[in-house]
């Protein structure tokens, strides 16, 4: 995927077959932390070891949504997406601005 900006902390990974950007926004960071029902990211780094199907497709979800991916975003819960996939966007997206 071309324009990815890494400097911003997007991270482009292959979901659902395409290309796709996430990106760990502000925005994004509170609705993971609503999505999760934590608060802090203390809470939240503690939440993310152990994330149940459901954690993941809510963090897929927003992370997606940051990078500008709306509509796979919103229909997440439908598409071709590998579990471990995820989970490893999910992992590149959180590195990507430590």
């Amino acid at each position: 995927m071309s324009g990815v900006n890494g400097v911003r902390g997007e991270v482009s990974v292959v979901l659902a077959g395409e290309a796709r950007r996430l990106c760990l926004t502000l925005g994004a960071l509170a609705e993971i932390e609503t999505g999760l029902q934590v608060s802090g990211l203390a809470a939240l780094a503690e939440r993310m070891r152990a994330l149940s199907a459901g954690d993941l497709l809510v963090v897929l979800a927003a992370l997606l949504r940051g990078g500008g991916e709306r509509e796979l975003a919103q229909g997440l819960a439908d598409a071709a997406v590998d579990p471990r996939e995820a989970a490893e966007a999910v992992a590149r997206a959180f590195a990507a601005v430590a």
